[in-house]
């Protein structure tokens, strides 16, 4: 720094100082917050002077007297299990598909990835044209009359369909970059020594992909806690589709405004969330390190 002129300093310091406040002022200032406001019973109404600190008395009604918690943890956990055994696995299989070099894989890739460009709420509205029980496409071709969105009992599992839907070709993208930048040598080394085809994948490729693969299991586990967007638009959150997400929203901007009781929601779902992203991090780190 003793090196610059006084207009590079200048420079270098708002370069520094303006993204370090977007970063505190919109995520770090609302997570820190949102962690003080789950030990209050404020209610978003008054003078923040006038909250009453009611210490573990939120974390305690979430676990024992709030009936949407158990459902929204378990819908949360089916949401990430359908999502690494379906979507994940598939997007994966199609990026190593598409490596190949297929004819038409540029159009493939498109398709694909169409979906991801498209916001969740967008997603649902689409795959209402399908699922709607008096005009959907998929009543129409079964002969049935299925409410999809409206059956608690089936509800979640066709909104994972369409979740899925976009997941597919968001993690198709990220292996397909992995493999992209994979070595071609060291296929060209299994052949020679008689490796097929998959075993030369699952014994050369696979380990070599470790970072990526890490990277696609932290985005897959978000993903899932963080899921939001379709379940609200269909029926915000009630009736088979309750997510921690959506009792976040219900509680804060809801009619009940209970803004201390949503932050502990909201401070459970950040813990879950930072469990991965600490993983994420320190793989990071170690790469860096090498």
């Amino acid at each position: 720094m003793r090196s610059l002129t006084g207009t590079d300093r200048l420079i270098v310091t708002l370069m520094v100082a303006i993204p370090t406040l977007v970063v505190v002022g919109l995520v770090w200032g609302p997570a820190i917050a949102t962690v003080l406001l789950s030990f209050t019973d404020w209610n978003g109404i008054g003078n923040v002077a006038d909250i009453n600190v009611v210490g573990l008395e939120n974390y305690e009604n979430v676990t024992s007297n709030y009936p949407p918690f158990q459902p929204a943890i378990e819908h949360n956990l089916i949401w990430l299990t359908v999502f690494f055994l379906g979507p994940t696995l598939l997007g994966m299989a199609l990026a190593v598909m598409l490596d190949r070099q297929l004819r038409g894989s540029r159009v493939y890739q498109s398709v694909f990835f169409l979906p991801v460009v498209l916001s969740l709420a967008l997603v649902g509205f689409i795959w209402q044209l399908i699922y709607s029980r008096d005009q959907g496409l998929l009543n129409q071709v079964l002969g049935t009359q299925t409410d999809w969105f409206g059956d608690p009992d089936i509800n979640l599992w066709a909104v994972l369909v369409a979740a899925g839907w976009r997941h597919t070709g968001y993690i198709m993208l990220l292996y397909l970059a992995g493999l992209k930048a994979f070595d071609p040598a060291l296929r060209e080394a299994a052949a020679v020594d008689g490796a097929g085809e998959v075993r030369t994948f699952f014994q050369v490729v696979w380990p070599v992909m470790r970072p990526v693969n890490i990277i696609i299991v932290v985005i897959t586990v978000i993903e899932s806690l963080r899921a939001f967007d379709i379940a609200w638009v269909i029926n915000k959150g009630r009736n088979g589709l309750e997510l921690i997400s959506t009792l976040v929203t219900a509680n804060v901007i809801g009619e009940a405004s209970r803004v201390g009781f949503g932050s502990a929601l909201a401070t459970i779902m950040i813990a879950i969330s930072t469990v991965f992203i600490a993983i994420y991090l320190i793989q990071v780190m170690r790469e860096q390190r090498g």
